[in-house]
C-alpha cells in the first residue's frame, strides 16, 4: 500500500506503545478468580490500541481496521512479544467472534459490531459446547424456533470462558429437527443481557470461576442476528472451531519460542537439578517440541494472514500444546519435588500444574484433533456414524 507506514518505523511505533501500556501481565486466576479485572484491563488496553491506529491491523478501514498487509500484523505480534500479553481475556473476542463476523457476517452485521470490537467497546463468547454435546457438539439439543420477525431460544450451553462479562455471543442452535445432526443447525448473534439469558459459574480445579454454564428461556433474537444460511450453522461453526484451534495452537507470540522449557532450565538451575540425566532429557524434549509448535504456529499464521479460512491443519498445533502441557506438568512437578504441594503465591507450582489439564480438553479433546488429523489431513478413513442420515429428532439423546 502507498500510504503504509515503513515498516521499521511501524515497529517502532509499536514498541513505544507498549512501553507505555503494557506494564503488567493479567492478575492470576488467584487475585481475580472470575476474571472481572483481567476482562476490564484488556478492553482498557484495546480501546488504547485502537486510539494509536494499532488495532485491527489486517481489518477493513471501513469496518474499523487500519487495512494494512500481513507484514504489519506479523510486526506487531514480533515486538508485542516481548511484552506482557494484556488482552489475553480477549482471545475468542479477537481470535474467534471478529474473524467470524468478518468472513461470514452481512453487511450490516459487520458495520454494526466490528468496529466496536476492535474499538474495545465489546467483548464476545462463542456457545457452542452443552452438557450432553461436548466432543460431538453437533449433538446439541438448545433448540431456536422462528416467530414472526424473531427467533425465540431455548436451551443450555455450558464450559463457556468468561460469558458473565461478555456484552454479545455467537450461539449455534437446532432450527430444523427433521434434519440429520450436522444440517439442521443454525448460527446466531446473541445479546448476552436479552431477558431470559442466565448465567451461572462453574468452579474449576484452579480455584478460578471463569467458566460458565448460560441457561436459555425464550430468549428471543431478531431474525438478523442470524449468521449465514438457515440449517448451514454447522459449516461456519466447523470454521469457527478452526479459527480457535489456530489462535491456541499458534499463540499470540512470533518466532521460534521455548518459553517452558526456559522457565525449567532457569528452575532446574536454581534447584541443582541441571545434572541429573532424566531431567536434562525431559528438558531437551520440551525444547525441542516447543520448536516444532512454534514453527507449525508460524505456517498457520501465514496462511490466515493471507486470506485462507484455517484448516484441519489448526489441530497439530492444538494438539502439540496439550502434549507439550502435560509434559510440563509432569516435569514441572518432578523438579520442584515436594514444594509443589504448596499453594501459595501467585506462580504456585501446583496451580499451574492443574491448570494445565484444560488443554487437553478445551477446544476440542486430544481424540478429537486425533480425528481431525487422521481423517482431514492424512485422508485415513472415518470412523463408522450411525446417525450420519438420520433425523435428528429420531436419534437417541442423552438425558
Amino acid at each position: 500500500m502507498s500510504d503504509a507506514p515503513d515498516l521499521d518505523e511501524f515497529r517502532a511505533r509499536c514498541r513505544a506503545f507498549l512501553d507505555r501500556h503494557a506494564t503488567a501481565e493479567p492478575p492470576s486466576s488467584v487475585e481475580d478468580p472470575r476474571g472481572d479485572r483481567a476482562m476490564e484491563m484488556a478492553l482498557g488496553f484495546q480501546k488504547e490500541l485502537a486510539k494509536a491506529g494499532l488495532a485491527g491491523l489486517g481489518y477493513p478501514t471501513e469496518f474499523g481496521g487500519q487495512g494494512l498487509e500481513s507484514e504489519y500484523e506479523d510486526a506487531w505480534r514480533e515486538v508485542s512479544g516481548d511484552y506482557p500479553r494484556v488482552t489475553a481475556s480477549l482471545a475468542i473476542t479477537m481470535g474467534m467472534c471478529l474473524p467470524m463476523l468478518n468472513e461470514y457476517g452481512s453487511a450490516e452485521q459487520r458495520a454494526r459490531y466490528q468496529a466496536r470490537i476492535i474499538g474495545g467497546e465489546t467483548a464476545w463468547c462463542q456457545m457452542f459446547s452443552e452438557p450432553a454435546a461436548g466432543s460431538d457438539v453437533a449433538s446439541l439439543q438448545t433448540r431456536a424456533v422462528l416467530d414472526g420477525d424473531e427467533w425465540v431460544i431455548n436451551g443450555q450451553k455450558v464450559w463457556t470462558t468468561l460469558a458473565h462479562k461478555c456484552d454479545y455471543g455467537i450461539l449455534i442452535a437446532r432450527t430444523d429437527p427433521d434434519q440429520p445432526k450436522h444440517r439442521g443447525i443454525t448460527m446466531f448473534i446473541v445479546d448476552m443481557n436479552a431477558p431470559g439469558v442466565e448465567i451461572r459459574p462453574i468452579i474449576q480445579i484452579d480455584g478460578g470461576t471463569r467458566f460458565n454454564e448460560i441457561f436459555f428461556t425464550d430468549v428471543r433474537v431478531a431474525k438478523d442476528h442470524q449468521v449465514g444460511p438457515l440449517n448451514e450453522g454447522w459449516r461456519l461453526a466447523t470454521a469457527m472451531l478452526m479459527y480457535e484451534r489456530v489462535a491456541i495452537g499458534a499463540g499470540s507470540k512470533d518466532g521460534v519460542l521455548h518459553e517452558r522449557a526456559d522457565k525449567l532450565m532457569a528452575e532446574a538451575k536454581a534447584r541443582g537439578r541441571e545434572s541429573d540425566a532424566t531431567v536434562r532429557q525431559g528438558l531437551m524434549k520440551m525444547y525441542s517440541d516447543e520448536i516444532c509448535q512454534s514453527l507449525m504456529a508460524i505456517r498457520s499464521r501465514s496462511e490466515r494472514e493471507a486470506g485462507k479460512t484455517p484448516g484441519p491443519q489448526g489441530s497439530l498445533g492444538k494438539l502439540a500444546g496439550a502434549r507439550i502441557a502435560a509434559d510440563y506438568r509432569n516435569l514441572s512437578l518432578a523438579i520442584v519435588g515436594a514444594d509443589a504441594a504448596a499453594w501459595s503465591g501467585d506462580d504456585a507450582w501446583a496451580k499451574e500444574a492443574l491448570t494445565t489439564f484444560s488443554s487437553g480438553i478445551a477446544g476440542g479433546t486430544n481424540e478429537i484433533q486425533r480425528n481431525i488429523i487422521g481423517e482431514r489431513v492424512l485422508g485415513l478413513p472415518r470412523e463408522p456414524s450411525v446417525d450420519k442420515d438420520q433425523p435428528f429428532r429420531e436419534v437417541l439423546q442423552a438425558r
